[in-house]
């Protein structure tokens, strides 16, 4: 026969202090952002970020000399980064602009060697030695690069977002002498996107500036 009075029976077991209720363990687990392991609290995101930063020092580097518009530079980068990030967030040229980051839009396009290509896709540190161009070193002082001037003379832009690597792309297009037609300047610069629909008016800039109208 059970000695327990119905007193004792009802009664809540007793908590230890070493023993978290459920409002202190939610508390303390979610300000500390961490997980619950044998042997307590073991706070999650500072480990990972150990983890992440011992990563990172670990990433192989290089130190890579371009010209970028006639000057030179020396720097040292992550064999990771992209030409368009070198010229974004080490030598703040921004003119070149971040679009899809997948090489698809073109707003990027600069130029190598005198050749057009998307930076975004090009590695930095295969161009050791190399001459690139930016929309940044068209212009001679005050007076603009002749297709700058027919982007403003035909109205060719709207948002102005893709107008730097259009101009870059309308250079290396007239350079490489697809400009004799309307149709061959619209298949050379097809890679490169106007999400506000002013393609005629760059065709018409890419004219003017090559001598065709």
């Amino acid at each position: 026969m059970s000695t327990d009075t119905p007193e004792s029976a009802a009664s809540p077991p007793t908590r230890t202090p070493s023993t978290p209720s459920r409002r202190t363990f939610i508390a303390t687990t979610s300000a500390a952002g961490g997980v619950i392991a044998a042997g307590g609290l073991v706070a999650g995101p500072s480990l990972l970020g150990a983890q992440e930063a011992a990563a990172a020092e670990a990433s192989p580097s290089s130190r890579v000399s371009l010209t970028v518009n006639g000057k030179k530079h020396t720097v040292t980068v992550d064999n990771r980064t992209s030409l368009l990030d070198l010229l974004r967030e080490h030598l703040d040229l921004t003119g070149s602009k971040k679009g899809c980051n997948a090489g698809a839009c073109g707003a990027c396009t600069v130029l190598v060697d005198g050749r057009r290509v998307n930076s975004c896709l090009t590695l930095a540190v295969r161009l050791d030695g190399a001459e690139v161009t930016t929309v940044e070193g068209l212009a001679r002082g005050e007076r603009l690069h002749p297709l700058q001037q027919a982007f403003i003379d035909q109205d060719a832009f709207q948002c102005g977002y893709c107008t730097p690597g259009q101009i870059m792309s309308g250079v290396g297009c007239i350079q490489e002498g697809h400009t004799g037609s309307a149709a061959e300047i619209r298949e050379s610069m097809s890679g490169n996107i106007c999400r506000c629909g002013c393609y005629v008016k760059i065709v018409r800039a890419v004219e003017q500036a090559s001598g065709r109208k």
